[in-house]
């Protein structure tokens, strides 16, 4: 019969980095090598985000430079004589200033919409026993496989038909219209996960369905908010065939993306303004997105959980 001894207090950690007679290691075994395997990885890696940030890198520069060292200049990074004409250029001759202010009012909308639809469509399916959920969250994935241009003619005329034609709502009822999938699968898994008894406390108080999501459920789904909200930003920013279609009748409505088109003439075409307008209209998503970052990448990884 064995017997097992315990004593009144528990012994420290031993510290790993020392002999069990109290001396310092000389060897660490492979742990030290271990250690080390982070550093390694981010030396392999570097060369690939040099050849992944390149080409940006180069249209940067190349927005400083003559059209002729542009041309000329090769793959050189640095400008020879900086300029800022091509900005200049750009902003008043090709209009950035205008189809700015065109893309924020597009961008904004944009977003509204998809956020309004998509988060009261992702909490109504997320409720239980709401009847052929599994068919309509079905159907919605088979839209994701449908492109914009099949649909393009039947949203034009639909438009149309509301009065919004040659405008930029209208243009943004387009670009928002189709069924956003991802934003309401993730506005989906996340009410999901949410325990009911917080909308069993709005019963009691006597709050209905739009008081509980807009008082209760919505302000707690800020992470998918802004996770949704900037992938739509992203892509609203810089979309190009929704907006070259509905404002054709209206030139002066164009977005940044469809104003690339004012760089292209018949004859020549002037790169160095183009890089310069490309500069402009980037810059906003990586202010975005570097403000949106931690909230995106709080948004994705609940879904991820969910």
């Amino acid at each position: 019969m064995s017997t097992t001894v315990t004593s009144g207090t528990s012994a420290a950690p031993a510290d790993p980095t020392r002999t069990p007679d109290g001396l310092p290691k000389l060897y660490h075994g492979r742990k030290s090598g271990w250690r080390w395997r982070p550093q390694l990885s981010h030396l392999f890696l570097v060369p690939f985000c040099l050849v992944w940030v390149y080409p940006f890198i180069w249209m940067f520069s190349a927005a400083f430079k003559s059209q002729r060292e542009m041309l000329l200049g090769g793959l050189s990074l640095i400008p020879e004589e900086p300029t800022l004409d091509n900005f200049s250029r750009a902003w008043t001759t090709a209009k950035f200033g205008e189809y700015t202010v065109n893309t924020i009012i597009f961008t904004v909308l944009v977003v509204a919409i998809v956020l309004l639809v998509t988060s009261l469509a992702g909490y109504a399916l997320s409720r239980p026993g709401l009847p052929f959920k599994k068919l309509i969250i079905g159907i919605l994935v088979a839209t994701m496989f449908i492109p914009h241009g099949y649909t393009i003619i039947p949203v034009f005329l639909l438009v149309n038909e509301l009065g919004l034609g040659n405008s930029l709502l209208g243009a943004a009822l387009a670009q928002a219209a189709p069924v956003h999938v991802v934003p309401v699968l993730l506005f989906m898994g996340f009410f999901g996960g949410m325990p009911s008894e917080l909308e069993d406390a709005a019963k009691v108080d006597g709050a209905g369905f739009f008081r509980t999501f807009l008082s209760i459920m919505l302000p707690l789904a800020k992470p998918v908010i802004g996770t949704v909200a900037l992938m739509n930003f992203i892509s609203a920013w810089s979309a190009f065939f929704v907006p070259l279609v509905f404002t054709l009748g209206n030139p002066g409505l164009r977005t940044l993306g469809v104003g690339m088109y004012n760089f292209f003439g018949q004859e020549s075409t002037d790169f160095a303004g183009l890089a310069a307008g490309a500069t402009i209209s980037v810059l906003p998503t990586i202010v975005v997105f570097l403000l949106l970052q931690k909230t995106f990448i709080e948004g994705i990884a609940g879904a991820v959980k969910s």
